[in-house]
This record gives structure tokens, sequence and C-alpha cells, in this order.
């Protein structure tokens, strides 16, 4: 007699190793990089603009980004994040996309 519950319940790893594996290629944060020469309206209109944040949220990053020196102002694939960063370089601010650990 074979027990399909035991089998269900002793590999749960199977039905949800391929979701994970797809998350983590989707995993991507956009940092953008505390410095001495940008103003925070201009990081502002900057995550506004390139980003699609509220002036809220924009306001907020500017925040972390001042006090921590850097901060993730949004998450997702490299793809979609590639020109947001270029975008950002590009008005002089100093953003990077890293993995997210998972």
């Amino acid at each position: 007699m074979t027990n399909h519950f035991y089998n269900e319940v002793a590999q749960p790893w199977k039905e949800s190793e391929h979701e994970s594996d797809t998350a983590l290629m989707s995993s991507y944060s956009l940092i953008v990089w505390n410095d001495e020469v940008n103003t925070f309206e201009w990081v502002i209109e900057t995550l506004i603009k390139i980003c699609a944040h509220t002036p809220e949220q924009a306001e907020q990053c500017a925040m972390f980004i001042h006090t921590k020196g850097k901060y993730g102002v949004k998450n997702g694939e490299y793809e979609i994040l590639k020109p947001m960063c270029d975008a950002i370089t590009d008005r002089g601010i100093g953003a990077t996309i890293e993995a997210v650990a998972g």
C-alpha cells in the first residue's frame, strides 16, 4: 500500500523549488548612492520621473539614501531596472543594480 500523503508531505520542495528559482532570477534592486553634489530636490525629482515614485515615496527614499549612504529604490527584473539605472546616472546621480540575496 502506497502512502501518497506521506510522499507529498515528505517532499514539499518539489513544487516550490522551481518557483523560488524563477523568483531569484528576477530579484534585483536598483541602488541609488548618496553624494555631496546632488540636492534632495534633484534626487526626488529623478525618482518621481524615472522610477514612477509618488512624491512621498521619493522623499522617503532620498532620506534613506542620505542617512544610510545608499538605498534600494526599486526591485524587479534586471531588464526593467537597467534603463532606469542608466537614466539616473545620466542625470549625474550614482546608481547601480545589485542581485538581491535570497
